[in-house]
């Protein structure tokens, strides 16, 4: 992508995830879908990207973390469930037999070891277990399907939105690596590959289209997609296009048994196919490889932004499967983005609700990436003294100053990140910063703990920065999300005194009265307006028992742990008493509690400690006396195993324990990683040791994974 224009973002894109608010994250989300939706439509219809190709990454990453942080708000129109674009008008539609996705996205040496960790765990593969990859250059031009049946050309369209392409079929032929008629014959084949346009070809246009007084193209690319796409298959033609074969959609017999000999086949049958492609043992061979091609990449003659990484055997590649827009056995390894250089004027201190202190670099505006970057995030104070969350160093131990001549740079994420120090440029008054050890907000201890890398303020709710936090989170769309009491709201009613703890919430309008004078006056309230906000927190007072764990900001406990736990306990009555009377690390509730599958000690020991603090439980107390709190729903399906709570144990040896939950859970059924008096089915793999043998001594149901298999049947 071509960048043409700088972009604006809502203030908040600056904040880290994890210390945004509901309503922040959907406004984002909202801005997000617009802004990569636009950019869709410009890059793949109509082939005039306004914006670089780190910065669409960016936007694309920033959407799948805000996503995961708050799925409640994921959009219908979520650009994570989106691929390229809908089809221009002019053109006849094309819906593929096989969905042509996209890949998801790798930026450094560190996401190639997570992807082969990844694809080991799901598939129970030890960490020596043999795995081979392919690395193939990614091509930066226009993706294509080519329809073959009998050996001729059928039909050509392009990726369009995945599943509904532009027949460009006429124009397709035109191109001299398209074959009309293939070598060997196959009933029904889809080749599918990049349209591209070489370094040389693109300025030998350019310099024709300038001649001809003609338009002229930013980059190769957009030459490439442009006239493909042409209404005049002759205009086509005259333009040098290329294609390199990479994949397959529809075929009627398998052409290898792995990637690498399918592509070996592809170019047998009389296609292009990329010769840098090569298969590669393991990350170590694929980052060495990556590297090769980087090196190579000025030389090529031709465009590409990165690597491809596709798990080689086809048969590991149908176990995997797809998650909605990408397959989960192939990566792309991107090239690094733009990098700038700029002065650190400044290290503010942000805190958040857990009381996390964040370290915000204020930098002298630069533009990264097409973007004017004026903040970054420092992360924590381990990583401004030069060490990595390993406790090693990292920029060779250079410390971060303010006044400091630095790197910043944008890959993988919206907010942007120092990246290193020039040492020859630092003002010789430049001193160590030092970390604050007591709250900027409330002047109270700022503590860390062990194995914890951030500090935190100690002052809870008379943390003025830390209750404001929480009363936003409070508030926010997955919690009581009550129309009228947003962000702003909180903060002005709470530096007017009027709420302090979110009881304060449903108590307005006692303490106050109907119509509330004090907030009628304000610009923008009137009797109407405040009697509605009135009406829309009494509206709240009936809560979903997920929702109310989940609104009280407990740390570690996101909306997914919080249904979770709803799920486990199902009222109010039975969580609150099981955490006032549960011993942290020992005792049956402990168990219980760090048995439910997805809580672990952390979280558990979080939710607990909460829930037994004097000043915290009071809070609480007050909230729950004005609620009318909602059991949580039981599992509405029929499936055999539905609402029942499984155990899995000993070796699977049909599907991998991932596959197996994933199953499990898409029934309705609650995977356990404990037995207990609760269990209803143990299913036992060779192996099995003392979850078997407490099952036996609970007259737990205990069945072979056969047994489970012709159990859920075709549910």
């Amino acid at each position: 992508m071509n960048t043409k224009q700088q972009i604006v973002y809502p203030k908040t894109m600056d904040t880290p995830v994890e210390q945004l608010s509901a309503e922040d994250a959907a406004i984002e989300l909202r801005w997000l879908a617009a802004e990569i939706g636009k950019a869709n439509i410009a890059y793949h219809r109509d082939d005039a990207p306004d914006i670089s190709d780190a910065e669409y990454d960016t936007l694309k990453r920033r959407n799948a973390s805000v996503e995961a942080a708050f799925p409640a708000l994921k959009r219908a129109d979520s650009p994570t469930d989106q691929v390229g674009a809908v089809v221009a008008d002019g053109f006849g539609k094309v819906r593929h037999a096989v969905r042509m996705l996209s890949l998801s996205n790798a930026f450094d040496d560190d996401d190639i070891v997570d992807f082969d960790a990844r694809i080991r765990r799901y598939l129970g593969l030890a960490d020596d277990a043999p795995l081979q990859y392919t690395a193939e250059p990614k091509i930066d031009g226009l993706s294509l399907s080519l329809r073959y049946e009998n050996g001729v050309l059928m039909q050509a369209a392009t990726r369009g939105d995945g599943a509904v392409g532009e027949n460009v079929t006429a124009n397709a032929k035109t191109i001299s690596d398209v074959p009309e008629t293939l070598h060997g014959e196959l009933d029904i084949l889809e080749v599918r590959g990049e349209v591209y346009m070489s370094h040389d070809d693109f300025a030998d246009l350019n310099k024709r289209q300038e001649a001809a007084g003609g338009k002229t193209f930013a980059n190769p690319r957009n030459a490439a997609a442009g006239s493909l796409r042409q209404l005049d298959a002759s205009i086509t033609k005259s333009r040098p296009l290329r294609f390199f074969a990479y994949a397959w959609g529809q075929l009627s017999v398998p052409l290898a048994d792995t990637q690498s000999g399918s592509i070996q086949r592809l170019a047998e049958l009389g296609f292009t196919t990329n010769e840098l492609t090569a298969t590669c043992a393991g990350p170590a061979e694929m980052v060495a490889r990556y590297g090769m091609i980087e090196k190579r990449r000025a030389t090529l003659g031709y465009d590409i932004d990165g690597v491809v990484y596709k798990v080689d055997d086809l048969d590991l590649q149908r176990r995997l499967g797809f998650r909605s827009t990408t397959p989960r056995w192939a990566i792309a390894h991107k090239f690094p983005a733009e990098l700038a250089w700029t002065t650190l004027d400044a290290i503010d201190i942000q805190v958040g609700r857990t009381g996390a202190l964040s370290p915000v670099a204020r930098l002298t505006p630069v533009t990264v990436g097409g973007v004017v970057v004026s903040n970054a995030t420092l992360h924590n104070e381990d990583y401004i003294v030069g060490l990595g969350g390993d406790g090693q160093p990292i920029r060779e131990g250079r410390d971060i100053r303010i006044g400091d001549w630095v790197q910043v740079y944008r890959a993988g994420d919206v907010i942007p990140k120092i990246k290193d120090v020039d040492l020859k440029r630092r003002p010789l008054d430049a001193k160590p910063y030092q970390f604050p050890d007591t709250c900027p907000q409330c002047g109270s201890d700022a503590v860390r703990e062990e194995g914890d890398a951030v500090r935190r303020c100690t002052g809870g709710l008379i943390c003025p920065a830390q209750a404001v936090e929480k009363l936003k989170h409070f508030v926010s769309r997955a919690a009581f999300d009550i129309e009228g009491l947003g962000a702003k709201q909180v903060e002005q009613f709470y530096a007017d005194g009027w709420i302090e703890t979110p009881a304060d919430i449903f108590t307005l309008k006692e303490r106050f009265g109907v119509g509330m004078q004090q907030l009628k006056n304000r610009e923008g309230w009137g009797d109407k307006s405040a009697n509605n906000l009135f009406d829309a927190i009494d509206n709240k007072r009936k809560i979903s028992l997920h929702r109310l764990i989940f609104s009280l900001g407990i740390r570690h406990v996101g909306e997914s742990a919080a249904t979770t736990l709803a799920n486990h306990y199902t009222s109010w009555v039975a969580f609150e008493d099981a955490m006032t009377n549960a011993e942290i690390g020992e005792g049956d509730i402990w168990d219980d509690l760090i048995g439910i599958d997805g809580v672990g000690a952390i979280l558990a020991t979080s939710v607990i400690t909460t829930m037994q603090q004097d000043a915290e439980r009071a809070s609480i107390d007050r909230l729950v006396a004005q609620l009318d709190v909602q059991d949580a729903e039981a599992v509405a399906t029929d499936s055999p195993v539905a609402g029942k709570t499984v155990v899995f144990t000993g070796t699977l040896e049909k599907m991998t324990r991932a596959e197996a939950k994933a199953r499990a859970e898409s029934l309705g059924a609650k995977v356990s990683g404990s037995v207990s008096a609760k269990t209803d089915i143990l299913i036992a793999g060779p192996g099995a040791g003392s979850k078997a043998t407490k099952a036996a001594s609970l007259g737990v149901e205990t069945i072979d994974e056969d047994a489970w298999l012709a159990l859920i049947g075709d549910a």
